[in-house]
Formats: C-alpha cells, structure tokens, sequence
C-alpha cells in the first residue's frame, strides 16, 4: 500500500482588528476560530498583527509627531506578554476547534516598558503553545515600534500534519528565509499580512498572489495567505485625509488573501475588501508530485556548490556572574 499522506483543511481568515483592543481583538480572534473549527479547518492562518492592530499609522502620519506617538504608545498598552490570559483564551478556542492556530500579534516581553515584537504565535490541535516566531526584519514604519527578532525563533515547526512554517508579509520574499524552510520540510506555509503596503502601492491582492505563488513554487509546499482588512473604525481612527480615505475604502484596495498549492495553482481566493474566511482541502500528495521534478532540498540542488547556513541562538543582552561560588566561596 505504501505510505498515505492526508488531506488538510486550512482557512485563512481576512479580518478587521478591533482596533487598538486587546481584548477586544482577542474575543473577535476566539469566535473566529471556533467558526473555521465548525467548517472543519484543521489550520487556521490570521492576518499580521491582529492582536491588538498592525501600525498602519506610519503610512499617514509624520512617525515622531503627536498622532503617532500616541497610537505607539496605545500599541504597547494592548499587546500581549506569551504566555498570558489573552494566549489562553486563544489556546482554549483552539483546542475547542481542533485546529493548528498561527495567530499575529503585536508581542511585548514581561517586563518591558517599550520594546515590543511584531510576532506569530503558533498553537498545537491539542491547545498547547508549540512555538513562536518573531519577526527579523521589521519593514519601513514598523522599524520605529517594533524590534527585529532572531534566528532562535525562525524555522519550521512540528504538527500532527508534518513541519509548517510562517513568515510575517515582507519575510515571505526573502530567498534564503525560503530555501531554509524548504530544507526543513515545510509542507504547508502560513503568510501573515496587513491590509494594505502604503497608500501608494499597488493593491495588495497582486502582491500576495504573486508572493504566495513564488513561494509555493519554490518550496514545492501549499501556501495560505491571510490578509487583514479595513473596517470603518480603522478608517477612521487613522484620521486620513480625503484621497487617501477614499482610496482605502476601495474594496479591490484592501485585502488579498490567497491559498496556493505546490504547483502555484490558486486553490481559493483572491478574498479583496470584505472580511470573511477562505478555505481549502491540502492533498499532501501533491507534494510528491512537484517534488519527483524539482525537489530544492533534495535531488534537485547541489550542495557542493550551495551552502545555507542559519545562526539559531539569540544574542544575549546581558548576563550576571560572579568569579566566586553561590555562597562566595572559592
């Protein structure tokens, strides 16, 4: 009979945070994954930053000028400390579902009075926190709140289903973060983004699917893409001005999420302006397929002549000791 490999059924949820609302946020991102888990999801993807906002501010508002400091200083406030109440309402609603959860959020360490990291929280069937992934290379605006994470959180990670891996929007174009998860195994690939790149850019929907169906290609793997989106509250809390209102309030402006088999084929989507939940069935066998062709960690590559090496440890800031024993002994 030979081996069987499953079919998974993943969502990508394209949503609206309630902005600047941890708990708020936190409720919405509960319901919704209790509703992904009733329509049979086994993977869950959510948009960059959901818990409690991405700071979308900076692609309006002058970064050190009173508008955003104040929205910075409301982004620290509603972040979330891992482990705490927030992530355990989050792994309980997971558990309820029975699905694999890759959740984005705005994380801040316990303790800290400022530093926070634009994160991914990945949490097991079973309710358990498997991992976390924090964002290495924060982009544009995101660099004023948001400090760059390390190797020690990047890489796939184990599921019932096989190694998964997530990236945070920009991550997802960097070849080398591509090649290291296609050498870790990553059979299906979770992309968290905001609801839009800048008012200048072009509509999301043609970034994603672009960025879904080349990576998709490359690591041979199922991709999903969850993107945020815009909600009249946003709007509004972001004090735009009149051409820029009118052209977030486009509904083919916003939004954009996708998901992508290994042959870069689209298996649902493109979901634009609305909120809502994609879904589709991930025959893993696919893989097989593609990969029998051009398997880029394996057959395929020459690692004679391509070497990819990944520093796993995270610096240390500061460390206490003493040349004496505990008790000041020699």
């Amino acid at each position: 009979m030979g081996d069987v490999y499953p079919v998974v059924r993943v969502a990508a949820v394209q949503a609206a945070s309630v902005y600047l609302d941890r708990e708020a946020s936190t409720a919405k991102a509960c319901d919704l994954i209790r509703e992904a888990g009733r329509a049979g999801a086994q993977l869950i993807v959510f948009p960059e930053g959901f818990i409690p906002a991405h700071p979308l501010w900076y692609h309006h508002h002058v970064a050190t000028g009173p508008k955003s400091m104040q929205m910075a200083a409301e982004l620290f406030l509603n972040s979330v400390v891992i482990p705490s109440r927030e992530t355990d309402a989050l792994c309980a609603a997971a558990a309820e579902a029975g699905a694999i959860v890759v959740m984005g959020l705005c994380e801040k360490p316990v303790g800290m009075m400022g530093t926070m990291y634009n994160s991914q929280l990945f949490i097991g069937s079973d309710g358990e926190i498997i991992a976390k992934h924090r964002k290495f290379m924060p982009t544009v605006g995101e660099r004023l709140v948001h400090a760059g994470g390390f190797g020690d959180t990047f890489g796939a990670f184990p599921t019932e289903f096989g190694p998964m891996s997530a990236l945070i929007c920009g991550e997802n174009s960097n070849p080398l973060a591509i090649c290291a998860l296609a050498a870790e195994g990553t059979r299906i690939h979770a992309m968290s983004w905001p609801a839009y790149l800048g008012p200048q850019s072009a509509p999301l929907k043609e970034i994603v699917a672009m960025k879904s169906r080349a990576f998709a290609g490359m690591a041979g793997c199922f991709v999903v893409s969850a993107c945020a989106a815009l909600d009249e509250t946003t709007l509004q809390a972001l004090d735009l001005t009149g051409e820029e209102g009118a052209r977030l309030r486009d509904p083919g402006f916003a939004g954009g999420s996708v998901i992508i088999d290994p042959r870069g084929r689209i298996l649902a989507g493109p979901l634009t302006g609305q909120e809502g939940i994609l879904y589709a069935d991930c025959d893993l066998a696919e893989m097989v397929k593609m990969k029998l062709t051009q398997d880029f960690a394996g057959h395929y590559n020459r690692p004679d002549i391509f070497q990819l090496y990944v520093n796993k440890d995270g610096p240390e800031l500061y460390a206490r000791y003493t040349t004496h024993g505990e008790d000041g002994g020699e």
